[in-house]
């Protein structure tokens, strides 16, 4: 669904350009197929594409406040801006403003005065080199086998969502799950069946994690984690509750013997959380491993069970 969405959108496109009446002209030529902004100085502009996180910037080069080059710089040194295409669009025509432009990460150039054909172009070129960008970009994020987010997603969505946490004093929490004696599992229906087991497992969570904040991913082998925004220690324990008997519940058909009866298996899980409000001093290191902690508890408990750190 997310994909569906992403690719139905209209695509955003930043207008830069001190000149009323080239920023009227580039609306007339883009507006029916993008969402377009404008700004008129490079204060503006740098502050328009942090707010808005245009697709792509089309960029002046000459401003009297701050230049092309001068904006181009601070956007490509901004964790929010630097991976935004800026094309330049110019009355310079000498190959060595143009080298500079490119040595500063220009994606492309159009000039003045522009063709409304070449600009569609130039554009639209940018903005399928980075729909696939996008696309490699989601796949290395991606556990192949699950097609949950993998650990590598994981690690960079756990540090946004515990600065957040921290900013906003809310709580936040964690769940390390382990799928109990997995290698007894492969070793008596194989390696296929294996998969099987741990796609079902995936799909389980996807039903459960109904908020959008929440998410599981693949931690490696037969580990997953589960982040939960904005849940406190009981809030946690409940959804590891639930993940726990869901898993426990659902069949899982043998996919090499369809006529015996389906296999099923069980999942141990352990809960941190930390109350920002409280825990000033807690690292996000702290709230996986404790989470860590707690899943061990959960095994030596007997499997099949739910242990916090508090525990």
């Amino acid at each position: 669904m997310t994909n569906n969405i992403e690719s139905a959108r209209k695509r955003a496109v930043l207008i830069v350009d001190d000149e009323n009446s080239n920023i009227i002209a580039l609306n007339s030529i883009l507006s029916g197929e993008y969402t377009t902004y404008a700004a008129k100085s490079g204060a503006a502009a740098i502050a328009a594409a942090e707010k808005y996180a245009p697709d792509v910037i089309l960029l002046d080069i000459i401003m009297p406040d701050m230049d092309g080059y001068e904006v181009i710089t601070v956007l490509k040194s901004t964790e929010l801006t630097k991976d935004i295409p800026v094309i330049f669009i110019t009355g310079l025509r000498n190959s060595e403003d143009e080298e500079k432009g490119l040595s500063l990460g220009a994606a492309d150039y159009i000039s003045k005065p522009f063709s409304s054909a070449i600009v569609k172009l130039r554009l639209r070129n940018q903005i399928m080199i980075l729909e696939q960008l996008r696309i490699i970009e989601r796949l290395s994020m991606t556990d192949r086998l699950t097609e949950l987010p993998n650990r590598r997603f994981f690690e960079t969505q756990m540090n946004s969502e515990w600065r957040r946490a921290k900013r906003e004093k809310i709580p936040i929490s964690v769940l390390m799950i382990d799928v109990d004696n997995f290698k007894h599992y492969n070793d008596t229906y194989g390696h296929q069946q294996g998969d099987v087991a741990l796609c079902t497992v995936a799909e389980v969570f996807r039903q459960v994690l109904k908020r959008s904040g929440d998410f599981a991913a693949r931690w490696g082998g037969e580990e997953f984690v589960v982040l939960l925004p904005n849940t406190d220690l009981q809030g946690a324990k409940g959804v590891a509750e639930q993940l726990r008997a869901q898993v426990e519940e659902v069949p899982i058909r043998q996919i090499c013997n369809p006529d015996q009866p389906p296999t099923r298996i069980t999942i141990s899980i352990g809960v941190n959380a930390a109350d920002t409000k409280e825990q000033g001093e807690t690292t996000v290191y702290e709230l996986i491993g404790g989470a860590d902690k707690a899943l061990y508890s959960a095994k030596n408990a007997g499997r099949n069970c739910v242990s916090s750190n508090s525990e």
